[in-house]
């Protein structure tokens, strides 16, 4: 049920705001639906980009497209081990091979791996002990440090692809206006 909100504005206009429900995807709303906004855009974005997009890299010296997707995959399931998670399965740390995130290139397999590592996630968030001490780049932190780290990672990257779209042409899924909404691209 959508709570009403009265705002009354110099003048003495009174506008009606509408406020849904908190959800999973709230901003503001903790961890979880932090992370699913970045998770749910980070896929939509790759999904959206052309297969030949994933070669795109903005300079000679940084990561391309798929690089970047590999990367978040990757440091998701390495970032989760970080935690004491007992690693297992097809694409944790142990068994990802040390050049993996240049020489998968192909959009499926970027777009599985990355699927994969998100769901990793979903998984594992509420089986971590974030009050437990763990060693996390040569010093202890909580459990729930590297969990924020994971976070702040997924988020750092969905803006670097949202850059890296926008560079090769590809405006982010969410930001395409309806038709008949004037014909701009929200920001």
């Amino acid at each position: 049920m959508a709570a009403l909100w009265a705002l009354v504005v110099p003048g003495g206009v009174s506008l009606l705001l509408a406020q849904s429900p908190p959800s999973d995807e709230a901003f503001g709303r903790g961890w979880k639906g932090e992370f699913e906004h970045a998770a749910r855009q980070l896929v939509a974005l790759a999904e959206a980009t052309p297969e030949e997009s994933f070669l795109f890299r903005p300079a000679p010296a940084v990561r391309s497209t798929s690089e970047l997707y590999m990367h978040v995959a990757v440091g998701n399931s390495w970032l989760l081990a970080q935690t004491g998670i007992k690693p297992g399965g097809a694409h944790w740390p142990e068994k990802i091979p040390p050049d993996v995130e240049r020489t998968v290139t192909a959009k499926a397999e970027v777009v599985r791996w990355l699927r994969d590592s998100l769901a990793a996630v979903r998984v594992s968030h509420g089986t971590v002990d974030g009050g437990r001490k763990v060693k996390f780049l040569g010093t202890e932190v909580t459990a729930a440090d590297v969990l924020l780290r994971l976070l702040v990672h997924n988020h750092e990257h969905m803006g670097q692809a949202i850059a890296y779209a926008r560079m090769s042409g590809v405006p982010p899924p969410w930001s395409k206006v309806p038709p008949g909404a004037g014909g701009k691209t929200k920001q």
